[in-house]
């Protein structure tokens, strides 16, 4: 058996699956992998560039399967021991992969960890938070989350968005600690966690079924942790835009709830969303102009 297979979805993002791709063969030591592209109908020749790649096979969808489905298929072609989700849109620049396949290896009761997530100047990135419950909800929406008095209590969904001084943005991401969910841009799974949770939910087609694993595997007493120590570079939003992001998260906030909670809190949720995409449209509408007032307007029909 192998000790990594690398899952990459890759969707009309050829130049940035290929550095991907390039940058995990130039830095990766110490370990077996292999790397499987799954192609969801891209339209760039994506396909043709990436065969023939050491260590690379494609798996190519007549159609866009989305990202959970997408990795489910990578999952049943893989034999690692440990199964990686690395977006296309981000390079590795040292042993990072060999370096955590050891910690985990040295940590049997991590199930999931993440490295930290850079931008390309260096800067820090969110990755993951805390699950959603309904004050979270609440209190992300209404913006309670960011007043001083509550903040230290509320532990946020996007601790990376909160303006409170008890989480600090960035700050808040340079320190070692366990999570309840991570982002799937980079998510190392032992194997036997990704198969008794039966993959992603592919009810979700992209974002938020990355809370929804995490909070399966913590349930069965799984943990989730992230590891600062090691960084890669994520470029952010390459096959997707502000807008998709926005209204995909809206969407797997229902059915995150839905599907886990008791039955009783989904209206309340959805009160919750429409009332902070309503706040959200008047005031990014004044903030940032009439762009944004119709991405939130879309939110308040979708919520």
């Amino acid at each position: 058996m192998l000790d990594l297979s690398i899952a990459i979805i890759s969707f009309n993002t050829k130049k940035l699956t290929l550095d991907c791709i390039h940058s995990v063969l130039r830095y990766t030591k110490g370990i077996d992998y292999e790397i499987i592209v799954v192609d969801n109908d891209s339209q760039d020749g994506s396909v043709e560039a990436v065969k023939g790649l050491e260590r690379t096979k494609v798996i190519a969808n007549k159609d866009n399967r989305g990202f959970a489905k997408a990795n489910n298929q990578a999952f049943r072609a893989s034999s690692g021991r440990y199964f990686l989700l690395l977006n296309t849109d981000t390079v590795v620049n040292d042993n990072v992969l060999g370096e955590m396949v050891a910690w985990m290896d040295e940590h049997s009761k991590a199930g999931i960890a993440s490295c930290a997530l850079k931008n390309k100047d260096g800067s820090q990135q969110g990755t993951g938070g805390y699950f959603p419950t309904l004050f979270k909800v609440f209190a992300w929406m209404f913006f309670l989350e960011d007043l001083p008095v509550l903040s230290g209590i509320i532990k946020p969904f996007h601790p990376m968005h909160s303006q409170s001084p008890f989480y600090k943005g960035e700050e808040f991401y340079r320190r070692e600690k366990q999570l309840d969910w991570l982002t799937g841009a980079f998510l190392l799974v032992k194997r036997e966690v990704y198969d008794k949770l039966k993959g992603l939910d592919e009810g979700y087609f992209m974002y938020t079924e990355d809370v929804d694993f995490c909070l399966r595997a913590k349930r069965k007493d799984w943990e989730v942790w992230y590891l600062p120590r090691w960084s890669i570079t994520h470029y952010g939003g390459a096959s997707g835009t502000t807008e998709h992001s926005l209204l995909s998260e809206y969407k797997g906030i229902k059915i995150f709830y839905s599907k886990n909670m008791p039955g009783w809190q989904l209206p309340f949720v959805r009160v919750f969303l429409k009332a902070g995409a309503i706040a959200r449209m008047f005031i990014w509408g004044i903030l940032k102009g009439p762009q944004a007032a119709r991405i939130y307007a879309k939110a308040i029909i979708i919520g």
